[in-house]
């Protein structure tokens, strides 16, 4: 039997030189290779969601838009003033008038406009309501046939027309009753211009009671066009009345402008400058308000009586009137 031969010493050393060699090569190269992990966001998965909560639903914030609305005693009237044409805006397909204002029951204060030029006019009627209701009735034929006939306002003139500043007297009464607004105020002594309560009625028209108001400018009929005319920049102004006096010219002391306009209105026209003179105290007055406070030269026209308009008279007097020239 043949003997086993011995591995020689040296290389049982080289190879557990080798082996141990490998083995280390081995953890080295172990601990050099990354292990892998879980993405944050595995991470983040794993743990639990928050529960979402919806945010209450606001209801959108509502704005209290102011309105443009009468007087709070008013109700919805319709008002019809008789005229000699029956004057109907909407049969001629007319614009409808600006309101500048409410009485005292709240019906509107109405104002029409004629032209587009650079000097503004203004004509008011009806101030003192159903006892004056032909100057309302003389206002809607102006109205009427200027909607015919526009060509009549000058190219360089703006017309503007209030039909009535006393709507409340004049569905009162056609008579002494509808003299006065509602509350028992003479608005053509209610203007802030030498303006009293009480005056002396020697001269004056003293048929019923009637007052220049708590104060200046207490009512909203006078309030409404005293806003309207600080608005405008007017050369001129007719206030128009009845009956039978003649005209007026608004300024106290006398304003030569207004009476200049008024001379150029009687040289046209039947009524008298001057005017018969009664010895009224014509306080509060919106002619002399407008002549002395505003610089306006301006005009009372007292119609021939308290039922005529007097229209073929005063269609001659708004031709002066328009061409007039300070």
């Amino acid at each position: 039997m043949a003997k086993k031969r011995k591995m020689p010493k040296f290389l049982m050393i080289v190879w557990g030189i080798n082996i141990i060699g490998l083995v280390g090569l081995g953890f080295f190269l172990w601990d050099k290779i990354p292990t892998r992990s879980q993405p944050e966001q595995d991470s983040l998965q794993a743990t639990d969601s928050p529960t979402l909560v919806s945010a209450p639903s606001l209801a959108p914030t509502t704005y209290l838009l102011p309105t443009v609305t009468p007087n709070p005693r008013g109700t919805h009237i319709v008002v019809t003033t008789p005229t000699a044409f029956e004057y109907v805006p909407s049969t001629l397909q007319a614009p409808p008038p600006m309101v500048i204002g409410y009485s005292v029951m709240g019906r509107p204060l109405e104002v029409y406009k004629f032209g587009h030029g650079a000097s503004e006019r203004l004509i008011v009627a009806g101030i003192h309501g159903g006892y004056e209701w032909n100057t309302i009735a003389l206002a809607d034929e102006l109205i009427e046939e200027l909607y015919v006939h526009p060509e009549l306002v000058p190219a360089d003139v703006t017309l503007y027309i209030l039909r009535a500043l006393n709507p409340d007297g004049e569905a009162r009464a056609h008579d002494r009753t509808g003299r006065v607004n509602e509350n028992g105020v003479d608005l053509n002594h209610n203007f802030p211009y030498h303006w009293k309560e009480e005056w002396d009625r020697e001269g004056c028209w003293n048929y019923l009671a009637t007052t220049g108001g708590v104060g200046p400018a207490s009512e909203p009929e006078t309030t409404a066009l005293i806003n309207f005319i600080s608005l405008h920049n007017f050369d001129a102004l007719i206030s128009y009345h009845s009956a039978a006096l003649g005209i007026f010219a608004g300024g106290m002391p006398p304003f030569a402008p207004s009476d200049d306009l008024a001379q150029s209105i009687a040289n046209k026209s039947p009524y008298a400058y001057p005017p018969v003179n009664t010895g009224c105290d014509y306080s509060g007055n919106l002619t002399d308000w407008a002549s002395s406070v505003e610089g306006i030269p301006s005009v009372d026209i007292e119609l021939s009586n308290h039922t005529d308009t007097d229209f073929g008279a005063n269609l001659r007097i708004l031709s002066v009137f328009l061409s007039w020239v300070r």
